[in-house]
């Protein structure tokens, strides 16, 4: 007898051998998913529309649950972040704001609308991500390494207190919301001058804070290192982040799921495929585009291997596409 696609996922995560492999795939569904969904709630509304009609029409082996609409972090403190000493002002979110509630409801509305039942990870972002889309992405990261150089220390702090109001987030999602786990989003620091040492003292701490919440909540939580806009990262180091699977920009970082099994050994692995326009799962053939996926599961296995794309896949890709790679992963 068949397992439910939600057992298949969750022994992909354990590392048991499996009937098949699974594929995964997901997209932003809001217009613009930067924009404010507390100010604005037809963007939530949005999301949450996307995700029924995908759910619907692909029915994924498990489902990214997309937070668009809340990926800002209503706290007015990063908006006046001038100098490193400022992190110092960043003070937690009242335990009531309806920041906390909204994301659990989001998740509680999303989990209803599934079809069938399978695993479901929640995005959220890590501390330094957040403090990136605070300033707006672009530049950010060369004004985010000035003020860890200036005060490695008081950043550090202030990324603490940003890291306990998202794990309060990630902890609700899960006991509350019903969501499996979580699906927590990092990066390096795009500035040479954040090397490993820095990482691990100032931005690491934060991100495993969060990771280790969930893992209180659920055995089963995904680390997503961001390629994107082919943002560059060092895999190694979050080999140790205490994350049941990973997913990385495969195509970007030029490291496929083999040699990922490799730096994140003992952990499953998601992904494989480009996620842009000019990526083979985008414009390839069928015949390409299943040549590929049976080329990854001959790399890599099919124990703990989940198939999927660095990041979000284009708004206008066709569904018959991911349809061509499950069918090549049966």
């Amino acid at each position: 007898m068949a397992v439910s696609k939600k057992q298949l996922v969750l022994d992909t995560f354990d590392s048991k051998t499996t009937e098949r492999v699974p594929v995964g795939f997901w997209f932003h569904f809001a217009k613009d998913e930067m924009a404010d969904g507390l100010a604005d709630p037809s963007v939530i509304e949005a999301n949450i529309k996307g995700h029924e009609k995908f759910v619907n029409s692909f029915k994924p082996d498990f489902v990214k649950l997309m937070s668009d609409g809340l990926f800002n972090y209503p706290n007015e403190a990063l908006k006046n972040l001038n100098s490193a000493k400022d992190f110092a002002n960043i003070k937690p979110l009242d335990p009531k704001h309806e920041w906390f509630r909204k994301n659990v409801e989001l998740v509680k509305k999303q989990i209803s609308l599934l079809p069938e039942d399978v695993a479901t990870f929640y995005n959220l972002f890590a501390p330094s991500t957040t403090i990136k889309i605070a300033f707006g992405f672009y530049g950010a990261d060369k004004k985010f390494a000035d003020f860890i150089k200036e005060d490695p220390d008081a950043v550090a702090a202030g990324l603490n207190v940003i890291a306990d109001d998202i794990a309060k987030v990630a902890r609700s999602v899960i006991r509350e919301g019903g969501a499996t786990g979580i699906y927590l989003s990092v990066q390096s620091i795009q500035d040479w001058r954040i090397g490993e040492d820095l990482y691990k003292k100032v931005i690491a701490p934060a991100e495993k804070k969060i990771l280790e919440v969930a893992n209180e909540e659920s055995a089963y939580n995904i680390l997503h290192v961001c390629g994107f806009e082919g943002s560059r990262n060092k895999l190694e180091w979050f080999k140790d982040y205490p994350a049941k699977a990973v997913n990385w920009a495969a195509v970007v970082e030029k490291v496929p799921l083999a040699e990922g099994e490799k730096i994140f050994e003992g952990k499953a692995v998601i992904g494989g495929f480009g996620n842009t326009v000019n990526d083979l799962l985008y414009k390839g053939t069928k015949e390409e585009i299943q040549a590929e996926a049976k080329k990854l599961i001959a790399e890599a296995g099919r124990t703990g291997v989940i198939l999927g794309a660095d990041c979000t896949v284009p708004r206008d890709i066709s569904l018959d596409r991911l349809e061509w790679v499950r069918e090549a992963a049966e």
